[in-house]
């Protein structure tokens, strides 16, 4: 197995970068063309990018404000297996964004795309939320 690690500083209360992991008019402006869920556990995400690329993932765990995980559910099959989600630590004047995709079935191709586009979609959330930038969904990685 193989996971995917990473630690971002986010110039925002912890408040304002759980809203723009979690909710799906921040996820759009972000990650997903178009998306749907609320953070509660056991509620179904639906993850669009395209028809093609149309995914599902259950909330397994949350705390509001501190930490969120999706374990996917319907997706492609290196993705399935796995679980993506944040914690959050606050800091002065910032919020520590420990990011994490577990559970990986191998380090094959997929994965090791998978983390260079999230540790730039992780970069695109920062200035979405320091900076209101929205990368146009075609741009995005």
């Amino acid at each position: 197995m193989a996971d995917i690690l990473f630690d971002i500083s986010i110039q925002a209360a912890p408040e304002q970068v759980f809203e723009s992991f979690c909710l799906p008019e921040h996820l759009d402006n972000w990650w997903t063309l178009k998306s749907s869920g609320t953070p509660e556990l056991g509620n179904i995400y639906n993850l669009n990018f395209t028809d093609q690329y149309n995914w599902y993932g259950q909330v397994s765990d949350v705390i509001p404000n501190e930490r969120f995980y999706l374990k996917m559910t319907q997706s492609d099959p290196d993705w399935d297996p796995t679980t993506f989600g944040i914690q959050l630590e606050a800091k002065a004047e910032a919020t520590l964004l420990k990011f994490s995709h577990s559970n990986w079935p191998s380090n094959n191709h997929h994965y090791r795309h998978s983390a260079f586009c999230w540790a730039q979609l992780l970069n695109g959330l920062k200035n979405y939320i320091e900076k209101g930038e929205v990368i146009s969904f075609e741009n995005r990685s």
